[in-house]
């Protein structure tokens, strides 16, 4: 059996898709940049990083799969323009080098950040949707790393495109901002809430829709993978079950949550440290990401169950590892 490559493996989707990929027999290959320290994985690290065109060449040859998951996740960067190094440049140097080596299939992660919402109904991949609605630098370049993605789908390059929601569960070692939303409430950081909604999905289903996207994907298809659409205030409210905790009853003005965002983010480019509250951030937040993944019901076999039990291995973990 050839390799599998999966890049961000030391990250929170591309650790559980290594981790299925590896449970299902596969030889797995995973892209380290030389810093990074991957644990808890039986894999074959290869060093490299994806703005170096000729160490993807090293980590794609002899590959059979690609799932591509890495990408430079931040809502505040003092350079915006490692983004789109990262995840613009970075992806198109993966997929000509995985053309190059003749890779059989490759799965792109991008996010829900790329879907089109309409003012009033669910978000579908049929949504129509522009760069000049994307909200900060990391959407942007999320948006056109897509669009990479989908090029090279269309001149025949078999790259299929997955759109997660928020994922949520075990071992979200940075954490995510799904992830801090656990951590934060679990501190007892969370005074207030604004009027905000997301889907969640388990993140185990997660890495189990970039397999089958990898079996009965289409190429050039994008396949949002979620679960349950939920305003903040319903999440906040399942933490307080599943620990007994008391969940906030303030709800904060979008104004307010606004006014913070640009005084914390001011303030992060004069110390170089990350805001608090970034501003991009906050403009997300003022669109409910609800979302429809009939598709990938449809045409994966894709099927999720509740998130109460990731959102309880979440708790758990964060709390046996020493966030708390």
């Amino acid at each position: 059996m050839k390799p599998t490559l999966v890049t961000g493996a030391t990250g929170f989707i591309g650790w559980h898709v290594a981790r299925l990929l590896g449970e299902r027999g596969h030889k797995v290959r995973a892209l380290l940049r030389p810093s990074s320290t991957l644990r808890e994985l039986d894999v074959e690290p290869v060093r490299g990083d994806l703005r170096d065109a000729g160490s993807l060449d090293r980590a794609v040859v002899g590959c059979g799969m690609v799932f591509h998951v890495a990408a430079d996740y931040r809502l505040w960067a003092r350079d915006p323009n490692e983004l789109y190094e990262s995840n613009v440049e970075g992806t198109r140097h993966l997929l000509e080098a995985a053309r190059r080596a003749g890779v059989d299939r490759v799965v792109y992660t991008s996010t829900v950040g790329c879907i089109g919402i309409p003012k009033d109904g669910l978000g579908d991949e049929t949504v129509p949707v522009t760069l000049e609605q994307m909200a900060g630098a990391y959407k942007r370049s999320k948006f056109l790393a897509e669009r990479v993605a989908l090029d090279f789908a269309a001149s025949g390059f078999p790259v299929v495109v997955v759109n997660p929601t928020a994922p949520v569960g075990d071992h979200d070692v940075k954490p995510t901002p799904t992830g801090k939303i656990v951590l934060d409430f679990l501190k007892g950081g969370l005074p207030a809430f604004i009027d905000t909604g997301l889907n969640l999905v388990d993140i185990r289903e997660t890495a189990e829709a970039h397999w089958l996207a990898a079996e009965r994907g289409r190429p050039g298809e994008r396949y949002i993978v979620g679960s349950e659409n939920l305003t903040l205030a319903a999440i906040l409210q399942k933490l307080a079950r599943l620990t007994g905790r008391e969940a906030p009853r303030v709800k904060l003005p979008y104004a307010v949550a606004y006014a913070a965002g640009v005084v914390t983010t001011g303030w992060a480019r004069v110390t170089g440290r990350p805001p608090i509250a970034p501003l991009d951030a906050v403009r997300m937040a003022k669109k409910k990401m609800f979302v429809s993944i009939e598709k990938a019901r449809r045409e994966l076999g894709f099927s999720p169950g509740p998130v109460d039990g990731a959102l309880g291995r979440a708790v758990e973990w964060f709390q046996a590892n020493g966030y708390c």
